[in-house]
């Protein structure tokens, strides 16, 4: 079976699919089913802090969304990044979102699979387009920035990275659509409870 029918076959597993208790519905990469946690209360928060201030400064008609289906069928990929820019009409289109027309995708980490935002959507993103990817991460107050596809090795990459930059470090987006400037000090923390820690001993 080639990988092309593989996808084809887990997008339709997919829409017959009924998450468990906990769980958002999968994403797919590399053949498989990618499951992540339902987002934790400060993952929200952190999504509507920032989404409220980056549309402020969007140019008409391009907005920011949640949670929406980005599919590169030749790839084998469907990805949900928690937040995206892209354009009003792009979202009135059936089916999922082509990736190629998000102007930046953000991911807030999950305390539960951490490597699935720094480590395969970090080579995911770049292969299906996206130029701009941003990496919230409230565990431990950092943002990690990348940017501008590199094809040159044979693989697509990103060719620039800001890695592990506390909050409050000045973060300016640079996309052809301008430059778009984003607080981080403010944006919450992560709780012990969240990530699945015991309560702090003397």
């Amino acid at each position: 079976m080639t990988e092309q029918a593989i996808y084809q076959h887990l997008r339709e597993l997919r829409e017959h699919f009924t998450p468990p208790p906990g769980f958002t519905y999968p994403e797919i990469s590399d053949g498989t089913f990618v499951m992540m946690m339902s987002p934790r209360p400060r993952h929200q928060v952190t999504a509507k802090d920032v989404a409220r201030q980056l549309d402020p400064q969007l140019p008409d008609g391009t907005m920011t969304f949640e949670a929406t289906d980005t599919d590169d069928g030749a790839l084998g990929k469907l990805r949900v990044p928690d937040l995206i820019v892209t354009a009003r009409e792009a979202m009135l289109t059936d089916g999922p979102l082509d990736p190629r027309a998000i102007f930046l995708a953000i991911e807030i980490v999950s305390p539960s699979n951490p490597g699935n935002d720094y480590e395969v959507k970090s080579r995911d993103y770049p292969a299906m387009g996206i130029a701009h990817y941003l990496i919230l991460d409230p565990r431990d107050g950092t943002w990690t920035y990348q940017w501008g596809i590199d094809s040159s090795s044979g693989r697509p990459r990103y060719a620039n990275r800001l890695h592990k930059q506390p909050y409050g470090t000045p973060l300016v987006i640079t996309t052809e659509l301008g430059a778009w400037q984003l607080d981080t000090a403010e944006l919450p923390l992560y709780s012990r409870k969240d990530m699945m820690l015991g309560p702090e001993t003397d």
